[in-house]
């Protein structure tokens, strides 16, 4: 799909989506958990319908009606002691890559031989973590050199271990949740150099939404799984998938450099590490009013800013665009945490915006974004290179530029955001969508 922008200036009111984070976790969860979950406000993204489509593969019954997704995990699951039984001989994972490194230890409780696949980019981002880690925990594991497709066979027992948490603290969520779900006592997970924390302090917020056993958190070194019982037999959770700040922060940038924008289901008091796009906000130079669930946010004379987004790496692409509106010479810090994601994204980001004549200096683990007051545009078709948050950077910037754009592979938003396209124009943003043709051109 191709996507023309036009300069706007935005305004108006819109619901954030549904958490991906939140969501994917809630159903690893539910899985773990033996009975039926309600899960209110639940992601459409293709993560999401990813992570359901495991729930399924294992077994569980599942029912969405309005606004509402029914999880019955008493068939797939049972605990004494814990196995995952009828499991699959295959599971899929999509282009998740949260899902692969939390389901994968799930699926390690079985005794069965599991094949694992994904596809996209997923295919090729490192997961030698198994490798290593799996077998510690007498799990056998055969990879294609780290990477997919994986045939795991359990089941797992937890251990004390050590594990990298540089590459990803996902790899860490999947241990916690295998282990709690294995009824895991007086063991440790020792963890070294532990990126991404406010993520694990989303994990251990569901695991404890869900009744499961929590770890203790000794300051993210050492997770230790204690003697406390752990009751699997409440027999109904309810909870709702709070709005997504990875997502949300486009619209609050687009806000920032185009208009005037509130967007409602952003909770204050979330553990979601994006929430940190506020503070970049302010300190670039937007007007920003924070609520219990709301952010509104008006344009202000932008100037440059610094940020460090060590912990927070999906803010790259919607900081991008915010420093490319910003005459002068911006600082992001955390780039090597963008090598492994649906693309490079640090020399995504330069290659994109440098059509719109803006520079971006790779300079170790820091972005240097040389920013103009307006987009000039050099280069009117823009190309989303597969990735999600590329195709979202690349539009909100444009909606200040001097000239029409088009992105290639806009589509591209399904995997996170699928109503993004929508949820611009009812903010009054010019843009037309077309399908992609043979010919490859869209008429400007």
């Amino acid at each position: 799909m191709i996507v023309s922008i036009q300069p706007s200036e935005i305004s108006g009111t819109i619901h954030a989506p549904a958490s991906k984070s939140a969501m994917q976790r809630a159903c690893a969860a539910a899985l773990i958990r033996n009975g039926i979950t309600i899960i209110q406000n639940p992601g459409n993204s293709n993560d999401d319908k990813a992570a359901i489509g495991i729930l399924k593969s294992f077994g569980c019954e599942i029912t969405a009606s309005s606004n509402e997704l029914v999880i019955n995990s008493s068939t797939a699951i049972h605990h004494s002691p814990f196995t995952i039984h009828d499991s699959p001989s295959t599971i899929h994972c999509g282009e998740s890559g949260l899902g692969i490194r939390m389901f994968t230890p799930i699926a390690a409780l079985s005794s069965n031989e599991i094949h694992i696949h994904g596809e996209g980019s997923l295919v090729s981002r490192p997961m030698s973590f198994f490798d290593e880690v799996l077998p510690l925990l007498k799990v056998k594991v055969k990879t294609n050199d780290g990477k997919l497709p994986f045939i795991i066979q359990g089941p797992l027992q937890p251990a004390n271990i050590t594990v990298d948490g540089s590459l990803s603290s996902q790899f860490l969520t999947g241990i916690l949740m295998s282990y709690a779900a294995a009824n895991a006592t007086d063991v440790s997970v020792n963890v070294k150099d532990l990126k991404s924390k406010p993520y694990i302090d989303l994990t251990l917020q569901v695991m404890k939404d869900f009744g499961l056993n929590v770890p203790v958190n000794d300051e993210y070194r050492t997770f230790h799984f204690n003697h406390h019982p752990v009751n699997h037999q409440q027999p109904t959770i309810n909870y709702t998938v709070e709005g997504d700040w990875s997502g949300g922060a486009f619209l609050l940038v687009a806000a920032a450099i185009a208009g005037h924008a509130t967007v409602n289901g952003l909770m204050n008091a979330s553990k979601q590490a994006d929430k940190k796009i506020i503070d970049a906000l302010i300190d670039a130079g937007a007007e920003v009013i924070v609520g219990d669930d709301n952010v509104e946010v008006k344009k202000g004379t932008l100037h440059p800013f610094e940020f460090d987004a060590t912990d927070c790496p999906d803010l790259f692409p919607p900081l991008v665009a915010l420093a490319a509106n910003c005459k002068g010479v911006s600082s992001i810090r955390g780039l090597k945490r963008l090598k492994h994601k649906e693309s490079d994204r640090g020399a995504t980001l330069q290659e994109e915006f440098a059509k719109l004549n803006t520079s971006i200096q790779l300079n170790g683990d820091e972005m240097l974004v040389y920013g103009n007051e307006q987009m000039l545009v050099k280069n009117q078709v823009l190309n989303s290179h597969h990735d999600h948050r590329i195709a979202m950077a690349c539009a909100v910037a444009c909606l200040n530029a001097d000239l029409e754009v088009v992105i290639h592979n806009a589509d591209a938003v399904k995997k996170s955001y699928p109503d993004f396209w929508d949820h611009l124009k009812q903010l009054n943003a010019g843009l037309s969508l077309k399908p992609f043709t043979t010919d490859n051109t869209f008429r400007l």
